[in-house]
C-alpha cells in the first residue's frame, strides 16, 4: 500500500477536501514557493475545515524546494519533500495567506487571499432568464391581478408550497415590438406585496443577438442595464428590483472596468456555467482558464478587485428531463465543494405553448428541483443579499 503523506493525513483530518488550483501551465508553475491550496479567491465554509472558537481552521498546502524552511503566516510549516502544510485560522471575512521560504536564492514568498463564508448555511437560489413574454401578456390582456397570468401563478404556487424565492431576469423588449415602457404601473402595490419572494432584474436589451455583451463596450452594457433597471423601478418599485446575477449568455469583456461598472450598480454576484465547449471555457464572463476551471468544480470564487463573487450554476431545468432532475442534483449536494449553495436556473420561454421549443412538463421540473433541495434542508435566498444569500 502506498504511504499516505502527512499532508494527505492532515487534509483528511480537517476536511478531506481538495480545494486546489489544479495543474496549469502558467507562471504559477515557475514559482519557487507556491501555495496550491486554497485557491486565490476561494470561498471557504465549514465544509472546508474545522470550526474553532471564533474562526475556521483550514490546511494550507503548497510546494517549495526540499529542505528550505517555510512559514505560513509567520508559523513554521511541516515539510515532506517538496510539499509543505500548515494550519491557518480564518477569523475575518477576508484573509491574506502568505507562505515564505528561506531559500539559497533568498527570501521567496507566495500569497493568496480567501473569503470566509462565516455564517454559511445550506441554501439555494432560483433564477429564471429571458423574461419578457409574461410582461407582454399582462400588459396586453390587462389582468386584474398579476397572478391571473398563469406563469406568475405557477411561481406563486411553488412559493406557497415550498417557500421558494425567484428572481426573473428581464429583457427590455420582445421581437414583436413590446417594450417595458408599455407595462403599466398600476400593479405596483401587488409587486411590493410579493417582493419578499419575487424580484425582477436586468438580463439584456433583447433576446437577439446572441452574446450581446461578449465583445460590446462597457457603455453598451451599462446603457441597457440602466434602461431595464429604470423601468422595473418605475412599474414594480424599488422593493422588487434586484441587481442582476445573470447577464444574457454570461459573457462580457474581461476588463476590470466592466466588472467595476457592474459593481457600481449593485451587482454582488454573477452566475455562469463555467463549462468547456469546443475546447474553450464558455458562459464564464470570459474569466481566465485557471479561474474558470476552478469554478467548474466549486460553488463560488471572489474577484477581490471588483468585489463580485462568481457562482457556478448547478442545473438548468429546461435542459434536464424530469426524471433526471434529482440524479443531476444528487452529486452536487454530496460534494463538499459544491454542496453549500445550489444555484438553479431555467428560462421563461419554455413555459409558453406558442414557443417552438415549448416543454409541457417544465413546471413539474421546477417542482422536482425545489422539492429536492427543500427536503434536504436548503433555504431559498437571493444571491445579492448578504454574502451569496447568507448573513455577512
Amino acid at each position: 500500500m502506498k504511504r499516505r503523506s502527512f499532508l494527505q493525513a492532515a487534509a483528511a483530518g480537517t476536511a478531506g477536501i481538495v480545494l486546489g488550483r489544479g495543474a496549469f501551465a502558467s507562471a504559477e508553475d515557475a514559482k519557487v514557493v507556491a501555495i496550491q491550496n486554497p485557491f486565490p479567491g476561494a470561498v471557504l465554509n465549514r465544509r472546508h475545515g474545522k470550526e474553532v472558537p471564533g474562526g475556521l481552521e483550514v490546511i494550507v498546502r503548497g510546494e517549495a524546494p526540499p529542505g528550505d524552511r517555510v512559514t505560513v503566516n509567520g508559523l513554521p510549516a511541516r515539510r515532506d519533500g517538496r510539499e509543505f502544510a500548515a494550519p491557518v485560522v480564518l477569523r475575518d471575512r477576508q484573509t491574506d495567506i502568505t507562505a515564505v521560504a528561506e531559500t539559497s536564492a533568498g527570501r521567496q514568498e507566495d500569497r493568496v487571499r480567501v473569503r470566509w463564508d462565516r455564517h454559511s448555511l445550506p441554501r439555494y437560489r432560483f433564477a429564471i432568464d429571458d423574461n419578457s413574454f409574461f410582461l407582454r401578456d399582462i400588459a396586453r390582456k390587462d389582468y386584474k391581478s398579476l397572478f391571473d397570468c398563469f406563469y406568475l401563478k405557477m411561481l406563486r404556487d411553488l412559493h406557497a408550497k415550498y417557500g421558494a424565492k425567484f428572481v426573473l431576469n428581464c429583457y427590455y423588449r420582445t421581437d414583436d415590438g413590446f417594450e417595458l415602457p408599455q407595462f403599466p404601473d398600476r400593479y405596483k402595490p401587488e409587486w411590493r406585496d410579493n417582493a419578499g419572494w419575487l424580484r425582477l432584474s436586468f438580463h439584456a436589451l433583447a433576446d437577439k443577438p446572441d452574446r450581446p455583451y461578449q465583445d460590446a463596450p462597457v457603455e453598451k452594457l451599462t446603457e441597457d442595464f440602466d434602461k431595464v433597471a429604470a423601468q422595473i423601478r418605475r412599474f414594480a418599485g424599488e422593493e422588487t428590483y434586484a441587481p442582476t446575477t445573470v447577464i444574457h449568455w454570461g459573457m462580457v469583456r474581461p476588463e476590470p472596468r466592466v466588472f467595476k461598472a457592474l459593481a457600481d450598480r449593485g451587482v454582488r454576484a454573477l452566475s455562469g456555467y463555467f463549462e468547456r465547449r469546443d475546447g474553450k471555457w464558455d458562459i464564464n464572463y470570459r474569466l481566465d482558464d485557471r479561474r474558470s476551471e476552478y469554478l467548474s468544480r466549486h460553488d463560488a470564487l471572489v474577484d477581490f478587485q471588483s468585489g463580485i463573487t462568481f457562482s457556478k450554476i448547478d442545473i438548468v431545468c429546461n435542459t434536464v428531463p424530469l426524471a433526471r432532475i434529482a440524479p443531476t442534483l444528487e452529486p452536487v449536494v454530496r460534494n463538499p465543494n459544491t454542496a453549500e449553495m445550489v444555484d438553479i436556473l431555467t428560462h421563461e420561454q419554455y413555459f409558453w405553448p406558442f414557443y417552438v421549443n415549448y416543454i409541457p412538463d417544465h413546471p413539474q421540473r421546477l417542482d422536482a428541483a425545489i422539492r429536492f433541495v427543500t427536503e434536504r434542508g436548503y433555504k431559498p435566498v437571493f444571491l445579492h443579499e448578504g454574502f451569496l444569500g447568507a448573513p455577512q
